[in-house]
């Protein structure tokens, strides 16, 4: 099925504004269908989740349908997906919820990696020196931006509790060959952690298949609303005691959702799902989801070569995202010029480029660039080949006034 990308920007509102939007990685923009479930869910007779009246049931139907739509999005059963405020909040409460469920302590062992979000490293670390376990680094290599398969495995030990990895670098587009890593640390007899919140934006993700045990996300990041996922292995989930109050459900998933659940945000993660989708062709969800995927992945690559090829050509640019397999996620600097001045200049163009380390801290100053981090440009469906052009000229309207 041909990826018909005006179709595409037809379903965002936001487009209309004129704006070129790279600032995906950070936060999609919303389809009108998407907004439109919100409005409905909010706008309709729904009350707390239950059996006896149509509003009870409402509810319970929306949290049930957004299961089976992250399931389909994930590889993952319906039964098997948590939602909480943010993939930052869950991986909180999964940590410490994981490190008393193993007993961790001195002696035992976490395996994070510098490629990662911080969401990604630091509740590890965090529940590791509470109990007294060992944290080890799996380090990115700067020259590359690459996260190898031998970082990790070198680290690894039959102490190893658990290993935290990422699908995809939001700051670099990094994708490191997470099946290798996921097999080399269920050798080691540790369970695996995905990050995939960058990833999920760009390629099909099957928990399967990536070999993974849990897996998280964020639906705004592709073009739903702000959420957090959860997704586990078949009965990973029931091993679990977490904290939670004592008359809520001890159900799984339930008994790791803390409150009521956000129904018109549900309803919302549904039809980001369907809308993606929708760009796809096959009988099932599953089918459409990973047919549009693969045109999602050829549109976006092919506008990254545009842009690398822009950009290289800039006279005192350096372009920090190497790696030989990545998404169409580009962070740059240029010489002599602050990456907040060229999100600034860009700004005044009609081009959201933004600059920062966004949270990938450990990356960033493995590479350098501290605390004030780089540009970062980020390709989305949405994105168009004028998008690309008017960003390159920007750029080097900047470049040329050194």
């Amino acid at each position: 099925m041909p990826f018909d990308h005006a179709a595409v920007r037809a379903q965002f509102p936001s487009l209309r504004s004129g704006t070129a939007f790279f600032d995906g990685p950070g936060g999609s923009q919303t389809p009108q269908a998407v907004a439109e479930a919100v409005a409905a869910t909010l706008t309709s007779a729904i009350s707390n989740r239950g059996v006896v009246t149509s509003s009870e049931r409402r509810a319970a139907d929306v949290v049930e349908g957004a299961r089976r739509a992250l399931g389909d999005l994930l590889g993952v059963e319906p039964g098997d997906v948590v939602f909480g405020r943010s993939m930052t909040a869950l991986t909180m409460d999964l940590a410490r919820t994981l490190a008393r469920a193993q007993d961790w302590g001195p002696g035992d062992e976490v395996v994070v990696s510098s490629l990662d979000h911080d969401a990604n490293i630091r509740p590890w670390v965090l529940a590791a020196e509470s109990v007294g376990a060992t944290v080890r680094w799996a380090e990115v290599d700067p020259s590359t931006g690459e996260l190898p398969v031998e970082a990790v495995t070198t680290v690894l030990s039959t102490r190893t509790r658990l290993v935290a990895v990422t699908g995809a670098s939001n700051l670099l587009g990094t994708r490191p060959d997470v099946r290798a890593v996921a097999d080399a640390a269920h050798e080691a007899g540790a369970l695996v952690h995905l990050d995939a919140v960058h990833l999920a934006a760009h390629a099909r993700v099957d928990r399967e298949a990536l070999g993974v045990d849990l897996l998280s996300c964020s639906p705004y990041k592709f073009f739903g609303p702000h959420l957090g996922v959860l997704a586990a292995r078949p009965g990973l989930l029931e091993e679990w005691r977490p904290d939670k109050l004592v008359p809520s459900s001890d159900a799984v998933p339930e008994r790791f959702e803390l409150g009521t659940l956000p129904y018109e945000l549900l309803a919302g993660a549904t039809a980001a799902v369907d809308v993606v989708a929708g760009w796809g062709e096959g009988a099932s969800r599953g089918e459409r989801l990973t047919s549009a995927f693969a045109a999602v992945e050829e549109h976006e690559d092919s506008l990254r070569e545009r842009t690398e090829e822009g950009l290289r050509g800039i006279e005192g640019l350096t372009l920090w995202s190497r790696a030989a397999r990545r998404t169409p996620t580009l962070l740059f600097t240029l010489e002599g010029v602050e990456p907040s001045a060229v999100h600034r200049h860009l700004a005044g163009l009609g081009v959201n480029a933004p600059a920062s380390h966004f949270y990938a801290w450990e990356l960033s100053h493995r590479l350098g660039l501290g605390s004030t981090g780089g540009v970062r440009v980020g390709m989305a469906p949405y994105t168009s080949t004028d998008d690309v052009d008017r960003l390159l000229a920007g750029v080097a309207e900047v470049a040329s006034t050194r």
